[in-house]
């Protein structure tokens, strides 16, 4: 069990970043070229590169090459369900903080 809770931690620090959620937000029903990637997330080429090259290895995006264009997409289907769940919970809790705050006044 030991080797799968570091592997299930080492994949979670591919998500313990903002941008990379982003990529994964904008990937989450296409297929998508870097050139567009670049476009909708504002990165420069070299932290794309970086960020995504990190997705890849810890196997959360693929990669294929078409001519000149290398096409991005999610791995697994199960991650954009992983990625929806956590952000449900973290407006779970928002909420009810808000409430909580409303409440004191």
């Amino acid at each position: 069990m030991k080797k799968i809770f570091d592997l299930h931690a080492d994949v979670c620090k591919v998500f313990s970043h903002a941008k990379r959620l982003e990529i994964l937000n904008v990937l989450r029903n296409q297929e998508m070229t870097a050139g567009t990637l670049l476009e909708k997330t504002g990165l420069s080429k070299a932290n794309l590169s970086q960020h995504m090259s990190i997705l890849k290895s810890k196997g959360v995006v693929v990669a294929r090459r078409e001519g000149v264009n290398v096409y991005y997409r999610i791995a697994n289907a199960k991650i954009i369900q992983a990625y929806d769940l956590m952000q449900g919970v973290l407006v779970e809790q928002l909420e009810e903080k808000g409430r909580m705050v409303a409440g004191l006044r």
